[in-house]
């Protein structure tokens, strides 16, 4: 008898269930760094606009132009930028906060349920 054969169909469905939940999470987690790379790389370009001259000239890319705006402009574009990617962590860290507590949860369960299928297994043998 195989082991996945001793296992009940609730627990093979929990770990199902756990392994769903994973793959969010590690997709969850993908999000998120690219959300913290984007920032970075937003935060850089706020740094160097805002040591500019502000009659200094700016230039930013639109497809496969750059275009010639205002550093207030740039400025402004960006910080705004800024707070929708910085709403998206929020977000984005909630959920992985949830999924990580969901995951745990299972695992309590998961081992809970497996100690006592072999923890009787080992009284019988």
């Amino acid at each position: 008898m195989s082991v996945t054969e001793q296992i009940p169909p609730e627990v093979q469905q929990m770990l199902v269930r756990y392994q769903q939940i994973q793959n969010q999470l590690g997709q969850v987690i993908t999000e998120k760094n690219v959300i913290i790379s984007e920032l970075s790389e937003v935060n850089r370009a706020l740094e160097v606009l805002n040591s500019l001259d502000p009659a200094g000239i700016v230039f930013k890319n639109v497809g496969h132009v750059m275009v010639r705006v205002q550093r207030d402009d740039a400025i402004k574009e960006l910080n705004d930028k800024k707070e929708i990617l910085e709403l998206r962590l929020k977000s984005i860290e909630r959920q992985e906060q949830l999924l990580r507590s969901q995951l745990n949860e299972l695992q309590s369960k998961i081992n809970e349920y497996l100690a006592k299928i072999y923890g009787r297994q080992a009284k019988a043998g």
